[in-house]
């Protein structure tokens, strides 16, 4: 996994820039652990997150408001470096103890905490907090919910997945953005013809080829095909929606679709944005945390107006909703049902009152990030900088109207189908392998 990846963003004057540590990012364990807050008493709980700006600020001064508000019930937060929490967070709550409220990224990392008993059944809480609940964007559930229940609160930022484009690259082909993917393969021998690559691609990295499926699936058969591979099903993969994604990405690469040599381009090191701002390449299938690097790196690609993006475009003929997107849909908060009454009860009141309250959604949009709730909308006005209010109305329309927001699959997936999936999505790529042969071998490690 990457630094550079599902990154929070910091919009500055000077420039954006990346900040912080996110999903995947790995920032190795600097100490056990700093505490802000109260001291917890039997009525208090506690609370492990992680370290790095701009997020840490942003939740040790949630702490610190419902410290102040709650003289009784105070909440203990202990951070950590990322790849520390991982580690202590799963032998915390194995062992049976782990904090009142375990942040998370949801998906495969919460269905665990879910078989093994772990964590509270929230869908009732929801149920008598409806106004809460419609507060957030409905997407953002998709990535806490197990077995149609609700297992976590989604809290802080969404960052979806984006096709990015070079203006400039286009007007030297006389054309217009895709609208299809019929147009995407369109476009890719008249870039090629100008000797412009038609996409970047950082494909060294794995997950950065892992984005292009996510789309292909959700476009060519429905949310329901990964859906399906989430839920256990057997031979999921093999499903003939999942073949042909499989089979219309190889033909993209065929096509000379991407830049010549993508295999040894890493994401970490940025060149596959860089591929884009400098017109080397048209377009760009990534994250909206590259927003902010190349907003700082790319001198006035995207002050001058020359940045382009939008929702990947469907698939001629194919079941998705073209409103769909993949990605990270929020960061999420669990209750540990290890807890006492009164720690569940103090979690409880934390996560309605502190969370998203209008507090944590100012400074959250202030930092460049939208957060997962609807109410963002009206922040989007402070921001003074055009090119930014627009990037971040886009993400807020983006997210908020997903009718679904697939979570990245290797966050989806266990750690063991992940790794598989990232291993084999390289050799498909690499077209060292069949779709049929890609289907095979994922199918082996379903629910594993």
């Amino acid at each position: 996994m990457t630094t550079s990846r599902r990154t929070f963003l910091r919009l500055t004057a000077g420039g954006a820039v990346a900040a912080g540590l996110a999903a995947c990012g790995t920032s190795g364990p600097k100490s056990s652990g700093s505490s802000t807050g109260g001291t917890a008493s039997g009525s208090g709980a506690t609370y492990w997150s992680l370290t790095g700006a701009p997020q840490q600020a942003i939740r040790e001064a949630q702490v610190k408001r419902f410290n102040d508000a709650n003289s009784g019930t105070q909440i203990k937060q202990t951070e950590f470096q990322n790849d520390a929490f991982k580690q202590k967070i799963k032998t915390a709550i194995g062992a049976g103890q782990g904090p009142t409220l375990i942040w998370g990224w949801g998906g495969g990392g919460l269905k665990s905490y879910v078989d093994a008993n772990q964590v509270e059944d929230l869908t009732g809480w929801f149920g008598e907090n409806a106004e809460l609940k419609n507060s957030i964007f409905p997407s953002a559930f998709g990535a806490a919910t197990v077995g149609g229940k609700i297992y976590a609160m989604p809290v802080e930022t969404t960052t979806p997945i984006v096709l990015f484009y070079n203006k400039k690259a286009f007007d030297q082909i006389g054309a217009q953005p895709p609208q299809s993917w019929g147009d995407i393969m369109d476009l890719v021998p008249k870039f090629n013809e100008k000797k412009i690559a038609p996409f970047s691609l950082g494909g060294q990295s794995r997950w950065t080829n892992m984005m292009w499926l996510e789309f292909l699936f959700d476009r060519i058969g429905g949310s329901e095909v990964f859906q399906n591979i989430f839920d256990g099903q057997a031979k999921a993969w093999s499903d003939p929606s999942a073949l042909k994604a499989l089979d219309e990405m190889q033909k993209l690469i065929k096509a000379n679709g991407f830049i010549k040599g993508f295999s040894s381009i890493t994401a970490d090191s940025n060149a596959d944005q860089a591929l884009l701002y400098t017109g080397k390449a048209a377009m760009m299938v990534h994250g909206a945390w590259t927003y902010g690097g190349m907003k700082g790196a790319g001198g006035k690609f995207v002050t001058g107006g020359d940045l382009g993006y939008m929702n990947f475009p469907p698939v001629d003929g194919g079941k998705g909703d073209p409103s769909d997107t993949v990605g990270n849909p929020g960061q999420y908060l669990s209750i540990s049902s290890k807890a006492s009454q009164a720690e569940k009860d103090t979690a409880k009141k934390f996560l309605s009152t502190s969370t998203l309250d209008d507090a944590s959604v100012d400074a959250w949009v202030k930092s460049g990030n939208i957060p997962v709730v609807k109410s963002a909308k009206d922040k989007l006005a402070s921001v003074t900088d055009p090119n930014d209010a627009a990037w971040l109305k886009f993400v807020y329309e983006t997210s908020s109207g997903a009718k679904n927001f697939a979570q990245s699959w290797d966050q989806a997936l266990s750690p063991t189908a992940a790794e598989t999936l990232l291993d084999n999505i390289a050799k498909l790529f690499q077209l060292s392998i069949s779709p049929q042969q890609f289907a095979d071998s994922m199918n082996l490690v379903i629910g594993k």
